[in-house]
């Protein structure tokens, strides 16, 4: 009876992982290593086929990323044989615990950290059997080993496995992730390693560039496979995240250039240090300075050596990743509203994804929000009761990222960069009239002061204001459904400048608009008054592309079917410039500016004009 138990359990698996509404945020395709039916996997070893790996030692030099030439022999190749990295190297030793009493225990429980089918740039593979390919690993706490099955995805026959492959330091503190502190002058700085508090202190090095050197203190936390709600996050796609070390950096001077290398302290008094890096402090709130901004959603990792094909991840992801690098000198926050890294449960992706982002994180800091594809799981508290978590139910997103919220695991939180003020919500929680998050979003947006932070930006996930997208159309609301219908007033009210959302992965543009009315024409430039909030879905940055509708909608400005992202730069007081960029390019496809003075800002509009009374 142990075959028809292994395909129920392996056909479970991939319902779960594969859940996804096309062409929006839930969707874009099942998550890569979903498509292997791990528990499936059958022991077929030959003693004929063989895999080699080199380099045997990697980050020699200190580095964290490293290329491995793979070669590797089939005597009876096929086009559906595939090369599975996986880590730990023992893989096929761990011991399986079954779901449940009456479900024997797979020959595999782990999924592999990335594969490649070996056929791969190898046109006579399926002829010779003979095969190479250069992966790309990054430093994820332990050994590797690479092994090629037989039997394609979802009958995979374990043929030949490797030699080990293992960095120098596997336990290095790597991927340093910046982020606002909870107040201006505060810088957090967030990483990875594999040092327990029991093995190790962690702390940060750091001071003025070119002064005086502080210790900071760092605290630290972790999680297990039971905090973890559901499958494969608590089975085939566990992985241990490692130790999350967070060092507050305070006291900061506004603007000033500061270094830093994070450190650990062996219990023989050792140090273990990693690479320097640097940033700058944020400006004083209202400070007349340059100042800009990056906004993007849904950007997903992607592979650099072409392993894990997710649809079209890789030149959307990757791309946009490029562009900001690329332009790095002239970035001071990146906002990423959701749907991180498309992990759905499978934990080796958090990794990976901290690695691709890390010359940007380590810069300048990195918020986030959190989407579907970390929160959503049926029973755990989420607003919607869909899969699309894989199981993680905001956890690695909430222990990965720091973000200056009261409690990190509801997400909602308010940053001030400067002149600009950010109230970013968590679409994954009821967001409705008397509502806990209802009542921040209120506060967060009355008790700016906008003679100093005049550009009052919200943000979410979900469009909670106006989407021309396919799937909105179908569902009759060009929204998430009960969006704007409980926030517009508060907009209006307000005087939000802009909304921003990602969900959807495309760029669209409304009018300044208000109960689906553009209060104005949509314009290049703007200035005097405020009129009515503009909302931007800039979903775009990665993941498989949304569709639009076909109708005309009156409030619908600019729209692209492509990668992208928006960069605001806020010149001074009285103006701001919108810009929309391809990541395939980092050109300019859309543009806008506004030019208004406090009196406009303090003048009404519709629905927002304040009490008077006649009296003297």
């Amino acid at each position: 009876m142990r075959a028809p138990l292994l395909l129920w359990a392996a056909a479970t698996w991939l319902a779960v992982s594969a859940v996804a509404h096309p062409g929006r945020g839930g969707g874009g395709g099942e998550q890569p290593l979903s498509r292997i039916a791990v528990e499936r996997a059958v022991l077929a070893v030959d003693d004929a086929a063989h895999v080699k790996a080199s380099p045997l030692l990697l980050g020699l030099k200190g580095e964290n990323s490293e290329w491995v030439d793979v070669e590797f022999f089939h005597p009876n190749p096929s086009s559906d044989d595939w090369i599975g990295v996986f880590s730990p190297a023992n893989f096929s030793a761990a011991i399986c615990e079954p779901e449940n009493k009456r479900q024997y225990p797979p020959v595999l429980c782990t999924a592999p950290i990335k594969y490649q089918f070996a056929n791969f740039k190898n046109d006579d593979y399926n002829k010779t059997g003979k095969g190479y390919l250069k992966l790309q690993l990054i430093n994820q706490r332990e050994d590797f080993s690479f092994a090629l099955f037989s039997g394609g995805l979802l009958k995979p026959k374990l043929i030949a496995v490797s030699n080990k492959v293992a960095f120098a330091n596997p336990k290095a503190p790597v991927y340093p992730r910046l982020a606002q502190g909870k107040s201006w002058n505060e810088m957090t700085v967030t990483w990875t390693s594999g040092y327990d508090i029991t093995e190790a202190v962690p702390f940060v090095e750091w001071g003025e560039k070119g002064g005086r050197r502080f210790l900071a203190p760092a605290g630290t936390l972790t999680f297990d496979r039971n905090s973890m709600c559901g499958a494969p996050a608590r089975t085939v796609g566990w992985r241990h995240p490692g130790y999350i070390h967070t060092s507050y950096l305070k006291d900061l001077w506004p603007d000033s250039p500061y270094t830093y290398r994070l450190g650990h302290r062996l219990m023989n008094g050792t140090r273990v240090w990693s690479k320097s890096y640097s940033f700058k402090a944020s400006p004083y709130p209202g400070q007349d300075s340059l100042q800009r901004v990056i906004i993007f959603g849904d950007m997903g990792k992607a592979e650099a050596d072409g392993s894990n094909e997710f649809n079209n991840f890789q030149p959307g992801s990757l791309n946009t990743t490029h562009q900001i690098i690329s332009d790095i000198e002239n970035i001071d926050m990146v906002v990423h509203i959701g749907d991180i890294c498309y992990a759905n449960g499978y934990l080796s992706q958090w990794d990976q994804f901290t690695a691709q982002i890390e010359p940007i994180a380590s810069t300048v800091p990195y918020m986030i929000g959190s989407g579907n594809h970390e929160r959503d799981w049926p029973g755990t508290g989420s607003f919607y009761g869909n899969l699309d978590s894989g199981g993680e139910c905001g956890v690695p997103a909430q222990t990965v990222f720091y973000t200056p919220a009261e409690n990190r695991a509801k997400f909602w939180y308010a940053t001030d960069y400067g002149m600009f003020r950010f109230c970013i919500a968590h679409t994954e929680e009821d967001w409705r009239p008397g509502t806990e998050q209802y009542k921040f979003i209120e506060q967060c947006l009355s008790s700016v002061d906008r003679q100093k932070q005049p550009w009052l930006i919200f943000l979410a996930h979900r469009v909670l204001g106006y989407s021309s997208c396919a799937y909105y159309e179908s569902e009759g609301t060009f929204e998430e459904p009960m969006g704007r219908e409980a926030l517009q007033e508060l907009w209006q009210k307000y005087k939000v400048d802009l909304a921003f959302y990602g969900h959807v992965h495309s760029y669209e543009r409304t009018c300044p608009v208000y109960q689906s009315q553009c209060v104005v024409d949509a314009s290049d430039h703007y200035s005097g008054p405020f009129q009515a909030t503009t909302h931007v879905v800039v979903g775009g940055a990665g993941a498989t592309l949304s569709e639009f509708t076909a109708s005309k909608i009156q409030w619908s400005h600019f729209t692209d079917f492509d990668h992208g992202f928006v960069k605001l730069t806020a010149f001074n007081h009285s103006s701001l410039l919108f810009e929309y960029k391809k990541s395939r390019d980092g050109n300019v496809y859309d543009h806008f500016t506004i030019s208004r003075d406090y009196r406009d800002i303090l003048a009404c509009s519709v629905d927002n004009c304040p009490r008077t009374t006649l009296a003297s």
